[in-house]
Order: structure tokens, then C-alpha cells, then sequence
């Protein structure tokens, strides 16, 4: 197995089946320090850069707080709009990050522009964590994903998925790459203009997953014992910004997650996962359902970017 020291989390395609399982040792072996809310001294003489040119909640917060309880250090941007990368001068990819090395010793970068951590990696002397970029990828959310399922349930493979969504985003993306070294068929239901494109369809054929695809949820919930939900009702994830200018739509029953459809229709033990934000896909009365797994999710990737951290910086073997 490849040493994680000093290297890149830019794709799960270069990921190989034992480096999922020990990353997810790793995340095991440290999250009881998460868990008890405290922190160590692990990194305590590291520091993380986070370079976000796009807004976040979780990937960001979780990579700081990850860090924090390590005991590492934490400088960088939340909106790149407030520095000299995104303002009038538009500084290039290269030189924002050959300057932010100086400045840390791991950045984890967001952008809206699909390659631009690949792009950053080709000239940082520091490892790169791709936190999502644009239509790209999303490794550090579906390492996540699949710590969950394995803490749930014990086990991947053998697990039939269940993923609901924009299959033009990035976290599909990286789910798909990911179930390419586990046993688990996986179903994809999507509205027409957001399903696989063909060219990804070659894609997965050639590294052999097992897919089918489904036009409602009802078609496919009664055989999966994951259902993976993204909204269908979302913004643009090229653009640095995409606020709300009007009114926008609501999710079609086709790829709602609603109690009755759990109930009546789904495993009694499935998991329900959410990277989250929702919007109406999920309706809050779920949450409190036996099927409902996004909240262990959440505290799960700050556990996984410790791990992550924690192997990329060398405190971790």
C-alpha cells in the first residue's frame, strides 16, 4: 500500500480498495478523540490552509475543527472574494498557491472550477485536499459516506445503494469511483437533464460497477440498504456564488425521501445519508426516524478529515 504521507486527496479514482479500509482504521482509532469533545496534541506543531473560493459549512468547518482537535493550527479564506485571488486581480490557481504554502503545511481546497485542486497539487510543494470542485469531485465527503455505512452497519460490501440526486454532482462523482472497489450494486434515480452522461457511463462500465438506473425512487428503495440523497434543487456549482435571485421549484415526488415512502416502502434497516444542505427532499419529519443516519454522518467527517489530516501529515502510519 502507497504511504498517505505527503500526498494529494484529489480523486477516489486513485484510490485502491486497502486504502479505503485504512483510512477507515485510521478514522477509528481517533475518533474516540471527537467523540469525547476533547482535543490532542497530534498536530500541535502543524497548520492547515483552507482556500475555499466557493461558500461551505461542513467540508470547511469539519477540515478546521478536524484540526483543531488535533491539536494543529488553522489560517486561510473563507471567500476568496475578500482577498487578493478573487478580487480585481484574479490571481492564477499557481500563484495563490505557491504563496499559501509558505503559510501552512496542508491546504484543503474548494473552487468552483472542476480541475482546480488537480491544478493547484501541479505546483504546490504541500499536500492538496479537494474539498469539491465544481462539477468534479468530493472525496473527502464519500470517505465519509462509506465510514458511516461501515460503523452502521459493519460492513460495504454486499450492500445494495440507493443514490438520488443531480448526477452531475460532484459527490455522485466520487460515490460512483468509490463503489468501483466494493461489492455493492448501486441504483441512480435522477430527473432526465441530470442523469449519468454517457461519457461517465463508459467511465464506470470500464472500471466495472454495477449500476442500473431508475426513474422513481419507488422502482428501487425496497432493495437498497443505503439510500444516498442529493437535491435536484440546487445552484450552480461553476459559478463562485449562486444566490437566490427568484422563487425556486420544489423537489418532484420522483426524488423525494418522504416517512410514508421509508415506511411503507423501504428496508427496516437501511440507512438514510444526507451530505446536507437539504432542501425539501428530506422533510424534517424524517429525522427522527430509525432510517435517518446525516447526523452521524456530520460528526463522521470531522472524524474522517482528522484521519485524513492526521495520515497526509505524518502523525498517523
Amino acid at each position: 500500500m502507497r504511504s498517505f504521507l505527503g500526498r494529494d486527496i484529489l480523486s477516489l479514482k486513485d484510490f485502491e480498495r486497502n486504502e479505503f479500509f485504512h483510512v477507515f482504521e485510521v478514522a477509528s482509532e481517533l475518533e474516540p478523540i471527537a467523540r469525547s469533545r476533547r482535543n490532542d496534541d497530534l498536530l500541535a506543531e502543524k497548520t492547515l490552509v483552507t482556500a475555499f473560493y466557493q461558500p461551505s459549512t461542513r467540508t470547511r468547518l469539519a477540515h478546521e475543527a478536524a484540526m483543531h482537535r488535533l491539536g494543529g493550527h488553522v489560517t486561510g479564506f473563507a471567500d476568496a472574494k475578500m482577498t487578493r485571488a478573487g478580487d480585481f486581480y484574479q490571481e492564477s490557481i499557481k500563484d495563490t498557491v505557491k504563496m499559501l504554502e509558505f503559510y501552512g503545511d496542508v491546504i484543503v481546497m474548494r473552487h468552483f472550477q472542476q480541475g482546480a485542486p488537480h491544478e493547484a497539487a501541479k505546483w504546490a510543494s504541500i499536500p492538496i485536499i479537494n474539498g469539491g470542485d465544481g462539477w468534479g469531485e468530493h472525496p473527502t465527503q464519500v470517505l465519509t459516506d462509506l465510514y458511516t455505512v461501515l460503523q452502521e452497519k459493519g460492513q460495504i460490501d454486499g450492500l445494495r445503494w440507493l443514490a438520488v440526486g443531480d448526477m452531475r454532482m460532484r459527490t455522485m462523482h466520487s460515490l460512483a469511483y468509490a463503489l468501483t472497489q466494493f461489492d455493492c450494486p448501486v441504483t441512480f434515480v435522477a430527473p432526465p437533464e441530470m442523469t449519468l452522461t454517457a461519457e461517465f457511463k463508459e467511465e464506470l462500465k470500464h472500471y466495472s460497477l454495477d449500476f442500473r438506473e431508475a426513474e422513481h425512487v419507488e422502482q428501487a428503495i425496497g432493495d437498497a440498504d443505503v439510500i444516498l440523497v442529493e437535491p435536484v434543487v440546487q445552484p450552480d456549482y461553476t459559478k463562485a456564488r449562486d444566490e437566490r435571485g427568484v422563487e425556486v421549484g420544489l423537489t418532484p415526488a420522483n426524488y423525494k425521501i418522504t416517512r410514508e415512502l421509508l415506511f411503507n416502502k423501504a428496508k427496516s434497516d437501511a440507512i438514510l445519508l444526507h451530505s446536507l444542505p437539504r432542501m425539501d427532499e428530506i422533510p424534517p419529519d424524517v429525522d427522527i426516524t430509525r432510517w435517518s443516519r446525516y447526523w452521524q454522518e456530520a460528526f463522521n467527517g470531522v472524524v474522517m478529515r482528522m484521519a485524513l489530516l492526521a495520515l497526509i501529515l505524518g502523525a498517523m502510519e
